[in-house]
């Protein structure tokens, strides 16, 4: 499925082809995100992503960079995370070169003009109240304290208002002098094209260049923060995310887990769906989802319901960890369960952007990258009593957090009823 090169003191670089392919997807990943930040550093990753499309030596604005990927009607983007940041793209296949080039400058050579880190402080601030306005967004930045606490892995990516008005230039100058290095980025090629071409085209576009990265801190022993935070909005609708600490990345029974999630809460014949919102219609959109870092990780239910009815919503969730804890899954569902995780990552397959960033983000951040066929094995090897052990090992009344967001009348009394169903 897939070729590796590891380019001396330049990128990893791993590709897949798919014959007749007309476009071709490139991934690179930045081993650096937030979690590297330290003290007077933080947002820097996130705002070194926003930097990097303001200009390159090739590429000396905004404008000239989106013309040169949409002018021949291509796409691209970038996405800063905790562990890593990532910047893709995709064109047709005649114009691979002109795509690796572009992410090439965007990564090795941008300008980081500070007239443009004055005039990006004002955008990214802009980008954090918007998360702040929106209720969603808001209830998951403060489960992420509840559950991660305050440390790197709890605080916002982008950082708070203060922080980016106060970043100097000179944090940012250093962050991309250490950390944005070719031999510190993985890049992953998908389409109709062999694997020492796409080599061939990283290593000019990337060249060579070793840095040393400083580690990031352990994460914290979980849950890490308060076991309820709230925030008061004049809302509608109540947002509510409650979690549990749950995997790291690589753990033995991560395929247990993302099944137990498929049961639980993902797509719309799991079981949240079809409890919470079809039979006591106490939500428009309830779902489970999983967040895994090299050391820690956590299972979060979200949902969106009438803010009187939160008692009632958090009651019907709970019940569904119970159940889970208490009782196999019946045959049936289970099948259905790994039909739609085996089903998706087969269909995910035909598009070059999702295998890109399959193969890419397993080189960049697992322990080993997987074909299909023993992602689908992994899947299929998983059992019911496997899903109720790790259930009961999760799902505990002192390992769950909260956040919701809501009225202020509605968010007193929250925190005795987590508990779980005897």
């Amino acid at each position: 499925m897939f070729e590796r090169t590891a380019l001396p003191a330049g990128p990893r670089v791993i590709s897949a082809r798919l014959p007749s392919s007309r476009s071709v997807s490139i991934a690179a990943y930045v081993l650096a995100g937030s979690r590297l930040e330290t003290a007077g550093q933080i947002g820097v990753a996130h705002f070194m992503e926003h930097l990097t499309f303001k200009g390159t030596t090739a590429y000396p604005s905004t404008r000239a960079i989106s013309e040169a990927i949409e002018g021949v009607g291509g796409s691209f983007n970038a996405a800063t995370d905790r562990e890593s940041t990532v910047y893709w793209v995709r064109v047709p296949r005649r114009e691979t070169a002109r795509a690796m080039d572009v992410v090439g400058e965007l990564i090795v050579r941008p300008r980081l003009e500070d007239a443009d880190i004055q005039s990006e402080r004002a955008v990214i601030i802009e980008e954090i109240r918007s998360y702040l306005d929106d209720p969603s967004e808001y209830c998951q930045i403060l489960f992420q304290t509840a559950m991660f606490g305050d440390g790197p892995l709890g605080r916002e990516i982008c950082g708070d208002e203060s922080d980016i008005a106060g970043l100097p230039a000179v944090a940012i100058h250093d962050f991309w002098r250490s950390a944005y290095r070719p031999a510190n980025t993985v890049v992953a090629v998908v389409g109709d094209l062999g694997h020492d071409e796409a080599a061939a085209l990283a290593s000019t576009a990337f060249g060579t260049g070793n840095g040393v990265v400083p580690g990031y801190a352990p994460a914290p022993s979980l849950p890490a923060g308060p076991r309820v935070r709230s925030g008061r909005r004049n809302t509608s609708q109540a947002q509510v995310c409650l979690g549990v600490p749950a995997l790291h990345r690589d753990h033995p029974d991560s395929w247990t887990l993302a099944v137990l999630n498929a049961v639980l809460g993902d797509g719309m014949s799991s079981r949240l769906f079809l409890s919470v919102r079809e039979e006591l219609g106490l939500a428009y959109d309830v779902s489970s989802g999983l967040v895994d870092y090299a050391d820690a990780g956590a299972l979060e239910v979200s949902a969106g319901v009438d803010p009187a009815s939160l008692p009632a919503a958090l009651e019907a969730i709970l019940v569904e960890l119970a159940r889970l804890r208490d009782d196999l899954v019946p045959d049936a569902e289970l099948t259905k369960a790994k039909r739609y995780l085996s089903g998706g990552l087969e269909l995910r397959m035909d598009d070059t952007r999702h295998v890109a960033s399959w193969i890419g983000g397993q080189e960049a951040l697992h322990d080993r990258v997987l074909t299909l066929e023993e992602a689908l094995a992994a899947v299929e090897a998983i059992d019911a009593p496997a899903i109720q052990a790790l259930a009961a090992r999760l799902f505990h009344d002192d390992a769950m957090r909260l956040a919701a967001v809501a009225p202020a009348r509605y968010l007193r009394g929250l925190e005795p009823l987590l508990r779980l169903p005897s």
